[in-house]
């Protein structure tokens, strides 16, 4: 359900004692978090307003304790973060076991659940350090599903979402390399070799580096008109990768008190 948890720095507060999941977080720890090496001057007062705040907001289901060492928070979980690691860990599961098309819908779900940007309207050093994370592993999820669509034929229905991502993560080589192998298994060879290319002059002027194994190898097989080769043979990227830590605390944050 929704509660209503008081000001963006208070829900900060929360977003940071969540993310210990349960593990105490020093007063040093959470000021260092919130504020990084400037906090204000009253900045004892502000932390103590702002756990009392919480304390309230969350009610008796919650216990949000001083262990001696830090700040510890109970009995409350972020409902996104638990269903979602349930999903992805679902996809891995079936996609070892070779159910392609299930492990593809689980990885949709999970991405399904991220609704909006990781702590939005929320600022602090932490949860902008977390919120770059965030956007990797949304990007993660997301190409995932892709992957596992174009390796169940459906190459051709997204390419122009694909060209749409490339544009928007015009140095991520993930997602060239599934529209290249779209763009392939569409019969579209050329334009596969044009997508190439055109990475391959975004990188080198960028970064001064040439594309890595995984676009180079299917560069490679195109050239040779190989048969086009599954999402993963190049670079072998699973559904999920590893699990993320993360929580979707927004301007309005859902949280489950137990």
């Amino acid at each position: 359900m929704e509660i209503p948890l008081g000001p963006p720095k208070q829900r900060a507060v929360l977003a940071v004692l969540l993310l210990q999941e349960g593990r105490p977080i020093s007063y040093d720890g959470l000021v260092e978090a919130l504020w990084g090496g400037a906090p204000p001057v009253h900045v004892r007062n502000l932390v103590q307003k702002y756990v009392s705040g919480l304390r309230r907001a969350l009610g008796d289901g919650a216990e949000l304790a001083w262990t001696g060492s830090g700040y510890r928070l109970t009995g409350v979980q972020a409902d996104d973060l638990r269903r979602r690691r349930e999903l992805v860990a679902e996809a891995l599961t079936a996609r070892d076991a070779g159910e392609l098309h299930r492990a593809t819908e689980l990885a949709g779900r999970a991405e399904e659940l991220w609704r909006g940007e990781f702590a939005e309207g929320l600022h602090a050093p932490y949860l902008a350090a977390e919120r770059l994370r965030w956007a990797e592993k949304r990007l993660t999820v997301l190409e995932a599903r892709l992957a596992g669509r174009i390796e169940l034929g459906h190459s051709f229905e997204y390419v122009h979402e694909l060209v749409r991502l490339v544009a928007a993560h015009p140095l991520r080589e993930r997602l060239s390399e599934l529209l290249m192998l779209a763009l392939y298994r569409a019969g579209r060879p050329a334009d596969a070799l044009t997508a190439y290319e055109a990475v391959r002059q975004r990188l080198a002027e960028a970064m001064g580096t040439d594309p890595g194994p995984g676009l180079r190898s299917l560069h490679a097989r195109v050239l040779r008109q190989d048969p086009a080769p599954a999402p993963g043979d190049a670079t072998g990227v699973a559904v999920g990768g590893a699990v993320e830590v993360g929580v979707g605390v927004g301007v309005g944050v859902g949280v489950s008190v137990e």
